[in-house]
C-alpha cells in the first residue's frame, strides 16, 4: 500500500529520451527540496528530443517520489503513451500543452503555485524592478489574467497571445511560470523569479522605502541578462552542479 511499483525503463528509451528523463526528474527533486511544491499538484514538462511526446508527473505522486522512469510520456493532448502504468491530470496539463504547441524553442515549461508568486502576481503592478533577480525576469516577462482553473480548452489561445516570446510568465491570482531551451534554463528562470518574488514580498511588508532600480537601467537589461543566462553562463554551467545535488538528496530520482 505505501510503496510505490519499482521499474527501470533505461533500456527501453532512446539515449536522449533517458537523459531528458533523468533532468527532469531532478528538476521535481529539487522543487520538493525548495518547498515549492503543492502536494500532488502543479506540473514541469519536458519535450522528448526530436519528437511531439511529453514527459509529466504521474499524477497522485508526491515531487519527491519522482523518478526517470515513473514519468508518464504523453501526446499534446494528453494522451499515454507507451503503456504507462501511470495516468496524469489532464487539467494540469492543459497550461503545459498550451505553451508545448507554440513555443517549439521551449524544451522545458515549469508552473508552480508557489506562496511569493502568488501574491506578486496578485498585487497591483506585479513584479518591480526592486532587486537584481527582479532584472533577469523583467528582462522577458508577461502576465495572465486569472480565468478559473485550468480547464477550458478555449483558454489556451489567449494564453499562448499572452506568453508570446517571454520565457516567465506571472499568472494572476495562481503562481508562477518559466521556460528554457532546456531543462536547466527553466529550473534557473524560476530559481530567480521566486527569489525576486520572495525580496518584494519581505520589502513591502518592511513598510520601508525602496530604492527602485532606475528604469534606463531596467530597459538596458535584456542583453545583459542575455549574457548572464546564455547556455555557457547559466542554466547549462549550473545544472551540473544541480545534478549532483538531486543525487544527494536522493539517487534512486535517476532509476
Amino acid at each position: 500500500m505505501f510503496q510505490l511499483e519499482k521499474f527501470s525503463l533505461k533500456d527501453q528509451v532512446s539515449e536522449q529520451e533517458w537523459q531528458t528523463r533523468v533532468d527532469l526528474a531532478a528538476c521535481y527533486r529539487l522543487v520538493a527540496d525548495h518547498g515549492w511544491g503543492d502536494l500532488i499538484y502543479t506540473h514541469l514538462s519536458a519535450r522528448v528530443p526530436n519528437t511531439e511526446h511529453y514527459l509529466v508527473n504521474a499524477f497522485g505522486l508526491t515531487f519527491d517520489e519522482v523518478t526517470a522512469s515513473n514519468l508518464v510520456k504523453v501526446d499534446l493532448l494528453g494522451n499515454v503513451l507507451d503503456g504507462s502504468p501511470y495516468q496524469i491530470n489532464p487539467a494540469g496539463f492543459t497550461i503545459h500543452s498550451a505553451i508545448h504547441e507554440v513555443r517549439h524553442d521551449a524544451q522545458c515549461v515549469i508552473h508552480l503555485h508557489t506562496k511569493a508568486t502568488i501574491a506578486v502576481a496578485t498585487v497591483q503592478g506585479g513584479l518591480k524592478p526592486w532587486s537584481q533577480y527582479a532584472m533577469f525576469s523583467l528582462s522577458s516577462l508577461s502576465y495572465h489574467g486569472y480565468e478559473g482553473l485550468a480547464v477550458d480548452e478555449n483558454e489556451k489561445a489567449r494564453l499562448q497571445s499572452d506568453l508570446g516570446q517571454t520565457n516567465h510568465m506571472l499568472l494572476h491570482n495562481h503562481g508562477g511560470l518559466t521556460l528554457g531551451a532546456t531543462v536547466g534554463d527553466a529550473f534557473m528562470r524560476f530559481y530567480d523569479l521566486q527569489r525576486a518574488c520572495e525580496i518584494q514580498m519581505e520589502l513591502m511588508q518592511s513598510g520601508q522605502d525602496v530604492i527602485e532600480i532606475p528604469q534606463e537601467i531596467v530597459d538596458g537589461i535584456y542583453a545583459q541578462a542575455n549574457i548572464v543566462h546564455s547556455g555557457k553562463t547559466g542554466g547549462q554551467k549550473a545544472w551540473p552542479a544541480m545534478l549532483r545535488r538531486a543525487y544527494k538528496l536522493d539517487p534512486t530520482f535517476c532509476e
